[in-house]
Order: C-alpha cells, then structure tokens, then sequence
C-alpha cells in the first residue's frame, strides 16, 4: 500500500466514528423515542455503513493500483534489462512492445517500432515468407531456432535466431506472438566455445587417466622388476653355461679337424664330457628361449598398460586379466597380502584388455591398502555368470567403508588415504572405464565384515 493510500485510509476511518456517532445521537435527542424516529434512525445508520464500504474499496482499490504501478515496474526493468531481443505482436503481426535489446541492436528507437507490422523490421523477402506463415498458424505451436535477417538502421542485414511462443488471454484466446531471439554471431560464438570446451575436457579426462595410470605403474614398479628378474636370470644362466659349453665344443672340434690320434680326441672328449654337453643343450636352448619369451610377454604388457588410452574393442579373457593383476599387485606388496581366486576358467568379455586392467590392478591395490591394519591381510575374488553378465566380487579383510563415504567413494578427488599416497582419481576412472564398457562397478559393506566391489561386465557377443 502506498504512503498516499494509507493517509486517505487512515483518515476516512476517522472521520466515520465520530460523524456517525454524532448523527445519531442528535437525532435521537431531537426526534425522541417514537417509531417514525427509529425508522429514521435505521436508515442513517445503513448510509453510515455504506459510506464506511466505499472507503474501504477506496483504499483497497488504491492498493491495487499500488501493487500495479509496482508490478509494471517490474516488468519494465526486466525487459529493459534482458540481452536477448523481444517482440510482442497481436495475431495481425502489429508491434505491441519490443525491448531495448532489439532497439540497440536495429539503432533505432523502441517507440518509433510500436503499432508496425512487424514484417517491417526483416531484410529480405525469405524472412518475410518466414514471418508470415508463423502468423498464419494460428494452431499455438512453439517454434524454436528459426534463423531470419533483421534489417539495421544503416540497412545492413543482422542474422538472428527467433523463438515464437503463443501467448492467450484469461479466457484461453489467442492474442498473438512472443518472439525472442538473440543474434546469430553471438549464438556461434558460444557453440565454439562449448565445443572447445568440451575437447579440452575430454583431453584432461585422458590426461587423468593416464595421469593415474602412471601412479598405478610406480607402485608396481619393484614388482614388475621382481617379475622381470626371474626369468632374465634364468636366461643369463643358461647363457653363461652355453658359453662354456660353445668353448669345449670348440677346443673338442679343433681337435677332430687336427692331426690328433684318434685316442687322443676320444679321451679328449670324455674330459671335456662333450656327450652330457649335447644332452643338455636342448634343456638350455628351450630355457633361454621360455625365459626370453616371459620377459617380452611381461615387456608387452607394460607397454600396453602405460600406453595412451585408445578405444579398442577386442574379445579378451577377463581372468587372464585378473591373474595378471593379483600378481603384479601382489610382488609390489611389502607385507604379507594373500589373494583368494575363485574363477572360471574362461570368461571372455568385449573392450579393452589394458584398461580392464587398470580397474583390476586399483581393486586390489585398495584392498592391499584397506587391510594393512589388520590381523589378517586378505582378499577373496569370486566370478560368476549371471543372466550375460559377468560378475566379478572383491572381497577384503579390512574394517569396511563408513557410511558417510560409500556415497563419496566414487567421486573425483576423493580419498581417505594419506598425503602422497593416493590421488583420489583411481576408483572415480575405474568407474568410467567400466561404464564405457557397458557395465557397473559399484561397492558396499559385507555382513562379514570388510568392503565388497561388485564388477559387472556383459559378456562377448558369441
């Protein structure tokens, strides 16, 4: 209510009271007690009530009217405000309002626009064709992204995108149009940026990825040289007995080809036991070349794992996979971490083999990580096959996972463990690995205790 309406307001009531009050009381004293007085007395009391109603919708009014000005107010400061253009039309295509925006960017002024056909304010005769057949729908539908050319000021064309929404009356009828729309320039702009916004976060997600990956590798890393040391020992061995061995054969052939007896290279030959030596050098041979053969596979698969993610899509064995892990995981463990398979033989799945095992290898890292407190270091995988789905479960000895962080656990940068020891990315990009392979990782506390991950996984298509 305005300060105006409340004086009026204030006023009249008081001034009621007392001329009624005032009234009657002469009245009464003047005309006395009869019933023609009483009559009279009733009628000046109904005009009183009366007079009193018409100041109350006299104040009330002044209300409105107040809540009116405020509310128009409003409204105007709004569209004067907004950045995208705005055209009101009755259902001829007659101008009703437009805003500053579109005055600004035509350099006109916004009243010189009021009551034109708005077919006035298009460049060229396409946009016109446009216009009018949304004006001749008169069906209320919406219409969005329609590109047309505005024309300036100056007469040059301005591309604009214009959305056309229908707008009724208290009674439902159609009253004309509400056309917003902002320029197309602006509108191209702003995609470019999205889309490069966009490729810079896909380029950081990889760098995360491989970011995270590195970590993984430089935790295992004195498992893969444990891994590495045997069979490179095995094949220095053998090579330095192969050495020896390739000398006496020289030194027993010398003689053969000579002009030594023949007794000579006989016993030569028994010293030298050149017959044990060619018995074992099939041994040695098949040796060196398994223990060779061991350091490329375990060569290969760092080269796979460490390499930059690409999208493959291969048919692979997830329990390869997952020995491969457990074992890697398992060397790189100072203390004792005993690791409990239960698994099928074979279960073949589509994607890609190195980041399968990037999730694998973080699942049992976090399980090595989560039961270095306790009595016994332990975690159990089991493996199934339910409905064209494997199921992976990993299941550790530690305390469990408190309810406040199972929401959490997932989420980017979130970690429990300590300063320099986790990055909080691992289980957050084993989630969108698994995701990307049409699958779901999830994780709750066991009844027996611990934390148990459950990896979903859909098999090959056969």
């Amino acid at each position: 209510m305005s300060e105006n309406s409340r004086s009026k307001s204030g006023t009249a009531n008081k001034a009621v009271e007392p001329r009624s009050a005032v009234t009657v009381e002469m009245l009464a004293a003047a005309a006395g007690a009869s019933a023609e007085d009483g009559i009279w007395l009733d009628v000046i009391r109904k005009m009183d009530e009366v007079y009193n109603d018409l100041l109350q919708y006299e104040v009330a009014l002044e209300e409105k009217n107040a809540t009116l000005e405020d509310t128009q107010q409003f409204i105007s400061s709004v569209l004067t405000s907004m950045s995208d253009l705005l055209i009101v039309c009755n259902r001829a295509g007659t101008i009703d309002s437009v805003n500053e925006a579109l005055a600004s960017l035509l350099g006109v002024d916004a009243a010189s626009l009021h009551g034109r056909p708005v077919f006035d304010l298009f460049a060229d005769e396409e946009s016109r064709q446009r216009a009018g057949r949304l004006f001749a729908d008169q069906s209320g539908q919406t219409v969005e992204d329609c590109e047309v050319q505005l024309k300036a000021a100056n007469g040059s064309a301005i591309p604009v995108s214009l959305n056309c929404t229908p707008r009724y009356n208290g009674v439902g009828k159609m009253l004309g149009l509400v056309i917003t729309g902002r320029p197309v320039g602006e509108l191209r702009r702003a995609y470019q940026a999205l889309r490069r916004a966009h490729e810079d976060l896909k380029n950081t997600q990889q760098q995360l990825i491989h970011s995270e990956k590195m970590a993984s590798l430089g935790r295992l890393v004195a498992g893969v040289a444990h891994e590495l040391n045997n069979p490179i020992s095995f094949v220095y061995g053998n090579t330095i007995a192969m050495k020896r061995y390739a000398e006496r054969l020289a030194r027993y052939l010398a003689a053969i080809h000579g002009d030594t007896p023949h007794q000579e290279c006989e016993a030569l030959r028994r010293e030298l036991h050149i017959d044990r030596m060619l018995n074992d050098l099939p041994s040695l041979i098949d040796g060196t070349v398994e223990g060779a053969e061991r350091t490329r596979d375990i060569v290969d698969a760092l080269k796979r794992f460490s390499a930059t993610d690409r999208d493959e899509r291969l048919d692979f064995d997830l329990v390869e996979v997952i020995e491969r892990a457990v074992q890697w995981v398992c060397k790189a463990t100072a203390d004792q971490f005993e690791v409990k398979r239960k698994l099928p033989l074979s279960m073949l799945v589509t994607g890609s083999p190195g980041q399968m095992q990037q999730v694998v290898m973080n699942l049992v890292q976090n399980a090595a990580d989560a039961t270095e407190a306790a009595r016994k270091r332990r975690l159990e995988i089991s493996g199934h096959v339910e409905e064209g789905e494997v199921v992976i479960e990993f299941h550790d000895s530690g305390p469990g996972i408190p309810g406040e962080n199972l929401v959490k656990l997932f989420d980017p940068f979130f970690t429990t463990k300590p300063v320099g020891r986790g990055t909080g990315l691992g289980l957050a990009i084993s989630y969108g690995i698994v995701e990307r392979h049409g699958g779901k990782l999830t994780v709750c506390n066991h009844a027996k205790g611990g934390a148990l991950f459950s990896l979903r996984l859909p098999l090959a298509a056969k």
